[in-house]
């Protein structure tokens, strides 16, 4: 199982970057996909989650709702967070991590702290400077 994570940079305030996931090793379908992130000293934060097995469902944290979207291609395996209007505040270290996916699971995953996923890639750098 991998998760690979990439995108991540430098990037002005009011800038955009977008982040990719790329999975491999099991069932993309069958399996809740979330981007976490962990700023120094700070506890780490569900950012977005996403579901196909949940018709594509996804949850946002209210510290990134209508800056970043998350999006599926099932095809290539891949999840991707593009996030727009970057504040400062939104620098950290961005992980995406895989789940089994049950009813309603994509919402539990991204919004209890310390949500125990079962994979996890390395993360990915985003500075937000202002």
């Amino acid at each position: 199982v991998q998760l690979q994570a990439s995108g991540g940079g430098l990037v002005q305030a009011g800038g955009s970057l977008r982040l990719s996931c790329v999975a491999s090793g099991f069932t993309f379908d069958d399996y809740v996909i979330g981007w976490f992130r962990q700023a120094p000293g700070k506890e780490r934060e569900g950012v977005s989650c996403i579901s196909s097995s949940d018709d594509g469902s996804t949850y946002y944290s209210d510290s990134v709702k209508g800056r970043f979207t998350i999006s599926s291609d099932n095809a290539k395996n891949t999840v991707y967070l593009q996030m727009n209007s970057l504040k400062p505040e939104d620098t950290a270290v961005y992980y995406c991590a895989a789940d089994r996916a049950y009813s309603g699971s994509y919402y539990y995953a991204c919004s209890t702290p310390r949500y125990g996923m079962d994979y996890w890639g390395k993360g990915t750098l985003v500075t937000v400077s202002s």
